[in-house]
């Protein structure tokens, strides 16, 4: 279901969301990748998650996600060790990338370009990193309005650390708040992951209208699948899985507010009005971002292959301002 939600297939190694955006838009930014992924602690057994969910899968690699970590620095090694200075750094870089170019003359090798590039992100990225992640310049009222203790690996404090990479100029960040599992204990287990995200996510959204970033950011909220009407009743009451009928929202980067787009029937069991699939959810999402979905596609095994597939896609003009 991961896989589905995030790269419009349940076949893996097709390029993830984020990879595809990555690649039409590049990055506002060169000391910061265009794909960061965040996953936060909190919650009731956080479920695994696998890096193919962020993966470039046929596209060059470049494009992949880069997962930070919850805690301690965001990236290993970010700080220079004993006795490496940022001048011996460069030097280093620099020697690599001329062996690398070398041996891409002569084989002419994408992944080697790719190679290149990663070393060059990698030293930028030791001066910008420490300097996204110092959350001393965010004001009192700024950290309280989020809930945020910042380098404690919550929802909150990546809220936080997502609108400092929008600012940025990283293209697509992915927030991951896992825990939702709720087969039992329901009731309790609810409250702790909204009481986890709800604020959080209400803070997101009045940061960036009240920074004007949020006309241009796209923001979605939602899960891979939703949950039954009905009780499960394991270990106290809760839902099981349910991929029939479930919701999902939108907010800024062009989307009209305070709109509802389709319903369920009588039990909340079945979607049956202006039924959404993920294409429509990703043709919406391009759309949005300058993209025809169409026309955006990336030569693999002799097909012009597309985030969308080869089935109809559809544009949610509903959602459109």
């Amino acid at each position: 279901a991961h896989t589905f939600m995030n790269t419009g297939t349940a076949l893996s190694g097709r390029p993830s969301m984020g990879a595809w955006i990555n690649y039409g838009l590049g990055a506002e930014t060169e000391n910061l990748p265009g794909f960061v992924v965040l996953t936060s602690v909190g919650g009731r057994n956080p479920q695994p998650i696998a890096s193919r969910q962020w993966s470039a899968g046929f596209l060059p690699s470049r494009y992949q996600g880069v997962e930070f970590n919850s805690s301690g620095d965001p990236v290993h090694y970010v700080n220079y060790p004993p006795g490496i200075t940022q001048h011996s750094q460069r030097q280093l870089v620099d020697a690599l990338s001329k062996l690398n170019q070398h041996a891409n003359r002569s084989i002419a090798d994408p992944e080697v370009d790719t190679r290149i590039a990663a070393y060059e992100m990698a030293f930028r990225m030791q001066t910008s990193v420490p300097e996204l992640v110092d959350m001393s310049d965010e004001p009192a009222h700024v950290l309280e309005m989020y809930g945020a203790k910042p380098g404690d690996g919550s929802y909150a404090s990546n809220c936080l650390l997502a609108r400092r990479l929008a600012e940025r100029g990283v293209r697509f960040i992915h927030l991951y708040h896992r825990g939702w599992d709720h087969h039992g204990g329901l009731a309790q287990y609810m409250d702790v992951c909204c009481g986890l995200t709800d604020r959080a996510t209400w803070a997101l959204i009045t940061d960036l209208k009240q920074r004007d970033m949020l006309k241009d950011t796209l923001v979605i909220w939602g899960g891979e699948f939703g949950r039954t009407p009905m009780f499960q009743g394991k270990g106290g009451a809760g839902r099981d899985h349910h991929i029939k009928g479930f919701s999902m929202w939108m907010a800024g980067g062009g989307v009209r507010g305070g709109v509802t787009h389709g319903a369920t029937d009588e039990l909340g069991y079945n979607a049956v009005e202006n039924v959404v699939h993920v294409r429509d959810l990703h043709a919406t999402m391009l759309h949005l971002l300058g993209i025809d979905h169409r026309r955006f596609s990336f030569p693999y095994q002799g097909l012009d292959s597309r985030l969308t597939g080869v089935e109809p896609a559809h544009v949610l003009k509903d959602l459109i301002a």
